[in-house]
């Protein structure tokens, strides 16, 4: 698992305490390395790795050797060498980059997010079911809490309790808890009490046998069944009603069940992490919920923090929604700085759910487009004094979109609009001094615009017809361009 532990090979002592503290000040772990030459052949676990910064190993053949063993190994460690002054620098396929000494917080804030995006985007891929599995994404301080405590109680058999509001990837957390858990070859099965009538739940949970009930035509596992020797995850648990709360806590004692309908005992051998929105303590006070019950699930309780707590995840976030996207052949988007900043400056009462809402739009509004500040629909147009350092800082090293607004003279003027003929004869040839192939696709995309609007006579539906695509698609781009409509 990711985790927040940085892997420090140097021989020098005054720069691995300096590069120790600078670690430590962005909320990681400092792993030192002093002895590469004995350490390297004792190449273990590196899976709680999220970066490796290599410097001085002795000798040139020594690093070589330690790099080769780092960026092949299985663990995926971004690698990261270190620039030092007095000393020729070393390029080693399958780095990712090099941190010029001595480092400034910038500097290794932007390599730690470089490091989390190359560690996400191996981990999507080796996960062989990515439409469930989804990785924790973040760098804060408060997804890193997170991760540290899945770390400590994944592999136990305590009951986990995850609280936060509707949105923040509760289940994501569940999901990290049985991968990274010693059941992660048995089922994960999710329930949501509070999608199931109650007087179809305790059906739901624990089956049922044929003739139970009106409509129980054939015998049905439950889903305690179905999770045996694995995980049950029961989301939304403060929905569930009282009657239901009682028959769950003598699972979660005794470890044991009857389907409906059956006087047949049955042994339980499932983890069961559960998750609510609600402030359970209140439903006590409330009478809502029991009390024993809560004691029971609340062994070791885990608080997924609300997006508006994190802003400088948003980068990630986003980086990371796009990058599934375009995984499942969706299409995909880009973003500038400024719609970026104005993400991060909105509050995200829907969370991480919200987040992810708002990147899909983009991407069937502006299919392989590039999305600005104005893109951005009216309520995420956020303007405001200038960021925190720090999140500036992660906006600039996630990869951006230049800004749609620095059009080239030809979109910014109709009067200077190149002809067809002189557009057709710069697509023969290259010219000898380059080009910058951005801004000739933009042109040719609102040139093309220009002429199917002319031929459809201003109307643009039959505009959107020419040119095979989506009326409201052709809209947002000719907004986009400032070309205004002359009919309908």
């Amino acid at each position: 698992m990711s985790g927040n532990h940085v892997l420090v090979v140097e021989g020098d002592t005054d720069r691995r305490e300096m590069l120790s503290t600078l670690i430590e000040f962005v909320n990681c772990q400092p792993v030192i390395v002093d002895e590469p030459e004995v350490w390297f052949d004792q190449i273990d676990n590196l899976n709680d790795i999220v970066m490796a910064i290599i410097g001085d190993c002795g000798n040139r053949h020594t690093t070589k050797q330690l790099l080769r063993e780092l960026v092949n190994h299985e663990a995926r460690v971004p690698v990261f060498t270190l620039d030092l002054p007095d000393s020729e620098s070393i390029e080693f396929p399958g780095t990712i980059g090099s941190l010029r000494f001595p480092i400034k917080y910038p500097q290794l804030n932007n390599a730690l997010q470089q490091a989390t995006i190359y560690r996400g985007e191996a981990q999507r891929n080796e996960t062989s079911n990515g439409s469930l599995f989804r990785s924790l994404v973040g760098n804060s301080r408060a997804v890193k809490q997170v991760q540290r405590m899945i770390d400590q109680v994944a592999d136990s058999e305590a009951n986990v309790l995850i609280l936060g509001e509707s949105g923040t990837g509760k289940e994501v957390v569940a999901r990290n808890l049985h991968h990274f858990s010693s059941r992660r070859d048995k089922p994960f099965v999710p329930v949501n009490c509070g999608a199931i009538p109650g007087e179809l739940l305790e059906s739901e949970l624990f089956g049922h046998e044929k003739g139970a009930f009106t409509g129980a035509i054939t015998a049905r596992k439950g889903r305690f069944e179905l999770a045996e020797g694995g995980t049950l995850f029961l989301d939304e648990i403060g929905d569930m009603p009282l009657p239901m709360q009682v028959k769950l806590l003598r699972v979660l004692q005794e470890r044991t069940f009857e389907r409906v309908g059956s006087n047949k005992t049955q042994t339980a051998n499932v983890r069961v992490i559960a998750a609510t929105h609600r402030n359970l303590e209140v439903h006590i006070s409330e009478g809502r919920f029991r009390e024993d019950l809560f004691y029971r699930l609340n062994v070791f309780p885990i608080e997924m923090p609300a997006l508006r707590e994190r802003p400088e995840d948003i980068p990630l976030l986003v980086n990371e929604l796009i990058k599934r996207i375009e995984h499942e052949n969706r299409g995909t988007v880009n973003l500038t700085q400024a719609a970026m900043t104005s993400l991060c400056r909105y509050a995200w009462p829907g969370n991480v759910r919200e987040l992810a809402n708002v990147v899909e739009r983009l991407v069937i509004l502006y299919p392989y487009g590039t999305v600005d500040f104005d893109d951005l629909p009216a309520k995420y147009q956020l303007e405001g004094d200038a960021l925190p350092e720090q999140i500036t800082a992660i906006i600039n090293a996630v990869p951006q979109a230049e800004s749609a607004r620095n059009l080239p003279d030809t979109l910014a003027k109709p009067e200077e609009e190149t002809s067809q003929a002189n557009l057709a004869e710069s697509l023969e040839t290259l010219p000898e001094e380059g080009l910058d192939l951005k801004e000739h696709l933009a042109n040719l995309e609102y040139m093309l615009i220009k002429q199917a609007l002319d031929e459809a006579a201003g109307v643009v539906a039959h505009a959107a017809q020419k040119l095979k695509m989506r009326r409201t698609t052709l809209v947002e781009k000719m907004r986009k361009y400032g070309i205004q409509r002359d009919g309908e």
